[in-house]
């Protein structure tokens, strides 16, 4: 992305993101805070499926999505590690992250991503008592331009990117879109990229992946219950997973091998785990 290009679409950032605070409710400072940003750290963590959705559209892979909190003694924000995979490869993750939530005024709420230093060594963390205790925030790298503003509406927490700011290359793209809803049943995201035209060169067309909550407490009984959810979904979705192509959620590179997405977009794509 170009300098003026990327000032261009900052500058549009900034004006979003005015736009959003102007538009929130008045509420006093304090007022709602640790409640708020206790509901969407609890409502991102756990385990959930898209195997529902893909059994119902052939256009959408059975994907398992894991969150789990980290650093829980830490109080500047809410950690989360994220581990998401295609069903049939729950072992070869294509997106790892860990997600930082702040509430940067009262109402308005940031989503901050951040990649690892070896995702491959923490593979299946989710799952433990004390995930990513080794690591710290410094050992982390921010995902410049990719954070996501979300505000409460009732039951849910829905939010995007802002403009054109998360830059990223796959498949020909200049930028990276993320769109999301969180409620305390379950996920929707969608995330697309973009060609410098406007054009979409990646990513589902016909909406957000919905991810649905399989078990909220129990780590041991989330991995039973979503794999035998995702047998299920794979037996129905056999025949449509041929038409699915990669994505990629917060601007990664070609160098990380995104699978989920629709056909609409392409029709031809291999999966390329990391």
């Amino acid at each position: 992305m170009t300098s003026s290009r990327r000032n261009h679409a900052r500058t549009l950032g900034l004006i979003v993101a005015a736009g959003i605070f102007l538009l929130a409710p008045i509420v006093r400072a304090g007022e709602n805070e640790s409640t708020d940003l206790d509901d969407l750290a609890s409502w991102m963590a756990g385990t959930f499926s898209s195997a529902v959705q893909a059994a119902e559209d052939p256009d959408f892979f059975a994907v398992s999505l894991h969150m789990a909190p980290i650093w829980t003694d830490r109080s500047d924000g809410r950690w989360l590690y994220l581990e998401q995979a295609v069903s049939e490869e729950p072992h070869r993750p294509y997106r790892q992250r860990v997600f930082r939530l702040v509430e940067l005024v009262p109402g308005l709420f940031e989503t901050q991503v951040f990649t690892l230093p070896d995702p491959g060594a923490v593979i299946g963390v989710w799952i433990s008592d004390d995930p990513l205790a080794e690591l710290s925030p410094d050992d982390l790298e921010e995902r410049d331009g990719c954070a996501i503003l979300l505000r409460r509406r009732g039951d849910s927490f829905i939010g995007s990117t802002l403009a054109s700011l998360c830059a990223g290359t796959l498949r020909g793209a200049a930028y990276a879109t993320s769109e999301v809803i969180v409620t305390p049943d379950g996920i929707v995201s969608w995330d697309r990229g973009f060609a410098d035209d406007g054009s979409q060169v990646w990513g589902a067309v016909k909406g957000g992946y919905v991810f649905d909550r399989i078990v909220a407490d129990d780590p041991a009984s989330e991995s039973e219950s979503v794999s035998e959810t995702e047998t299920a979904a794979e037996a129905e979705t056999e025949s449509g997973t041929e038409s699915g192509a990669e994505t990629e959620s917060d601007g990664d590179s070609d160098s990380e091998g995104n699978t989920e997405g629709s056909g609409e977009v392409m029709s031809e794509t291999a999966l390329q785990p990391e």
